[in-house]
């Protein structure tokens, strides 16, 4: 087969509920309701012991800033605290994709003398692998010799006995594509669980990178919503300098939110109509203004490093800067202006922090835990921990009335006088639930109009590809692309608005529902020309819903406005997946690409509403709504290729894999070969998941119909095959 480069191929993408709880409530300590949200306190004095004889009168509530009225409090140590019997939960998670064999070995040690002293009928402990893909060693248990057994291997890993609390889907979750993602995916499930849970995370860190920011918001998220406070451990600690322990310390954090991101500086002036960068900071300037006209107080551009200084003035069109030098850690940087709610939770990294630390003070900041570091003393570290489980305050206010649907992370922050330190969550994000119409005339509506036999008056397209995430479960992601026109608007406040309904319900051959989701989508245009501008578009909308491998048959029906509505119907049918066996999930056809560092609001969006997105090579891949594309426009495809030979604890020795694409006309004939060409293996193994990415390069073809075939092979002689249908107008 003809050698190519996959480079070739890729790098052209670069071109282009309202009940009230109670104080004592056992569920998320941050809890955000229509009239309540409950967050957490741990107080601190100089010396780093803990204070537990404050009142409510000696604490403040922040929220973005603005002060509020507390309405309820209660301190868990306390033995009248309605939680003060509950027992406490506490996750060990391994991160094996960072540590190496010796440190492995040493934190496995450590773990054992933990669990030792422990364990018991109150402190039910489970244990977490991340080795490239999420791994349920043991669920919640009290039984410290079968908890010792897992953590030395010296039993396979098991799931919870009879009575022990489960932590569900999270135990094959192929999708969290980096260890950020695997803290996500394990703190979702962990939300059913009750009370405060605490997760050491043992780790050796890894430099943090632009693009992940975006998962470290959705993961902060998740974990004050599940309550989850996170302890990161760094392994490394026990071959450097003893002694720091840091959370004796006082937080270097400063709980605002920043404009300023990532590695880079603010650099020189912007492009046509954009805001000068600013002096390059380390990690840079903050972001320009926005494409619509830049904020008078927006960020400079965003550079590609260097150290110190200020951000810039967003200016109409809001450009880039570019220049400066590169710095070797990316942090926010220095001088960056505090901004009214958006999307990012990340807290601004102490100066004491190492490059591969960053992200564990991110995390322990971001969810009220602290960071063990640069000490020998591992299993000190986790005892102090565990000294912690109860020592909270639960502190419980109204927040302000939000715009309906509109999405936004809010900060919080918990002041207490007398000089002492205190540890609290961050914030929260406003993100729309997966199934937002549940229990609402709307979704009687819609569900009548998906039994009915009409097919609507608004025409649509759908496409519905699906990727693997566990053993026979797959995501499926709904692509749905309509004429804008079709929405109509209405004025109100004075503002020009739409709002399009959603259902979508997966039905089983006899007619049970499998699986479902609702969304609302709101619209908001300041003034008719807008309207019209908008309405000469492709309206684009996208969800995603889990399901088990089978046939059925897949209705989306949505509301536009007045009388306008649409019924999309088509057979999904998933195939079985053995994790031990290779194969490729659909194919997802797309005409929309950009680079990671490049999509952090669509980024954000996706993650926050608990969406995956789909990334490889560096871009992420907007899934097409249509098979339908223009003659010479430049579109592409999405997969992943399930390796079942990298789920081992150790790489296999010389894997190899190889793909090959071909596009067929309708008789049959071959329009385009790509020859065979190897691929990048994971340079670690634990996860089966190989996102992969092309062009389908078929210029000056002619309109008609055509077939995509997409083969992969490995060096264990394994093959599979997937293809797609297109056309071309």
């Amino acid at each position: 087969m003809r050698m190519i480069s996959a480079l070739l191929l890729i790098t052209v993408l670069g071109a282009a509920q309202d009940s009230k709880p109670l104080p004592g409530d056992p569920n998320n300590v941050l809890r955000v309701e229509t009239n309540i949200v409950l967050v957490d306190a741990v107080v601190t004095d100089k010396k780093g012991a803990y204070v537990r004889d404050l009142r409510q009168k000696d604490f403040k509530v922040y929220e973005d800033n603005k002060e509020q009225a507390i309405k309820s409090f209660s301190f868990e140590a306390d033995s009248a605290s309605p939680l003060a019997s509950q027992p406490r939960y506490l996750v060990l998670y391994f991160d094996n994709s960072t540590m190496s064999f010796g440190e492995q070995a040493t934190a496995r040690k450590a773990a054992v003398s933990f669990i030792e002293s422990n364990a018991g009928p109150n402190r039910l402990m489970a244990l977490v692998n991340y080795n490239g893909a999420l791994q349920i060693a043991q669920n919640f248990t009290a039984d410290a010799a079968r908890l010792k057994a897992v953590v030395t291997g010296l039993q396979a890993p098991v799931g919870a006995s009879p009575g022990d609390l489960s932590m569900g889907l999270a135990a094959a979750d192929f999708g969290a594509r980096s260890m950020i993602l695997g803290v996500r995916s394990l703190a979702k499930n962990l939300a059913k669980i009750p009370g405060r849970k605490s997760l050491v995370l043992l780790t050796a860190g890894f430099r943090l990178t632009v693009d992940q920011y975006s998962e470290v918001t959705a993961t902060i998220d998740v974990c004050n919503r599940s309550n989850v406070a996170i302890y990161p451990i760094d392994v490394r600690g026990l071959v450097t300098a003893p002694g720091l322990v840091q959370p004796a310390q006082e937080s270097p954090f400063k709980h605002v939110m920043y404009q300023g991101r990532g590695p880079g500086t603010g650099g020189g002036t912007g492009g046509s109509g954009g805001g000068g960068g600013g002096t390059g900071g380390t990690g840079g300037g903050g972001r320009g203004g926005s494409p619509t006209g830049g904020s008078p107080t927006g960020g400079g551009g965003r550079g590609s490093g260097g150290t110190g200084g200020t951000g810039g003035t967003g200016g109409t069109g809001g450009g880039r800067g570019t220049g400066g030098t590169t710095s070797p850690v990316g942090r926010n940087g220095g001088a960056v202006t505090p901004v009214a709610p958006t999307r990012i939770l990340v807290p601004k990294i102490p100066e004491t922090a190492t490059t591969n630390q960053e992200l564990m003070y991110m995390l322990a900041d971001g969810t009220g835990g602290f960071v063990i570091a640069n000490t020998n003393d591992l299993l000190g570290g986790m005892e102090k921990i565990a000294k912690e489980l109860n020592e909270f305050y639960l502190l419980g206010y109204t927040p302000p009335a939000l715009e309906e649907g509109k999405e936004a992370c809010h900060t919080i922050h918990v002041k207490v006088d007398h000089g002492y330190t205190v540890r609290a969550r961050t914030g929260y994000c406003t993100a729309k639930n997966k199934d937002v119409l549940a229990q609402t005339p709307t979704e009687k509506t819609l569900e009548g109009q998906a039994a009915a036999p009409g097919a609507g008056n608004v025409k649509a397209s759908l496409q519905a590809p699906y990727f693997f995430t566990g053993f026979n479960v797959a995501r499926v992601n709904v692509a749905m692309e309509m004429p804008s026109s079709s929405l109509k608007f209405e004025k109100e406040k004075g503002r020009q608005h739409s709002t399009m309904n959603v259902l979508g319900i997966a039905y089983k051959p006899d007619g049970s529902v499998a699986a479902r989701f609702s969304d609302s989508v709101k619209v908001d245009l300041a003034n008719e020309k807008e309207v019209a501008e908008f309405q000469q578009k492709i309206y684009h909308y996208e969800n995603q819903f889990d399901i088990a491998a089978g046939k059925y048959t897949l209705k989306v029906v949505f509301s536009a406005g007045g009388q306008n509505f649409g019924k999309l119907e088509q057979p999904l049918v998933v195939d079985p997946y053995d994790v031990k066996k290779f194969g490729i999930s659909s194919l997802a056809l797309s005409s929309r690409f950009v680079k990671v560092a490049e999509a952090d609001q669509n980024l954000e969006t996706a993650l926050l509403e608990d969406r995956t997105p789909l990334i490889a090579q560096g871009f992420q891949v907007i899934p097409a709504g249509s098979p339908v594309f223009k003659k010479n426009e430049r579109f592409a495809f999405y997969c992943e290729i399930y390796e079942p030979l990298l789920l081992g604890a150790e790489m296999p020795k010389d894997l190899l894999m190889g793909v090959q694409m071909r596009v067929y006309d309708a008789k049959g004939g071959v329009k385009f070969d790509s020859g065979g060409f190897r691929i990048t293996v994971p340079e670690k193994p634990g996860s089966p998941t190989v996102p992969f990415a092309a062009l389908v390069p078929l210029k000056d073809v002619e309109p008609g119909t055509y077939k995509l075939e997409f083969t992969a092979v490995d060096s264990a002689q394994n093959k599979f095959q997937r293809t797609a249908n297109f056309e071309i107008q």
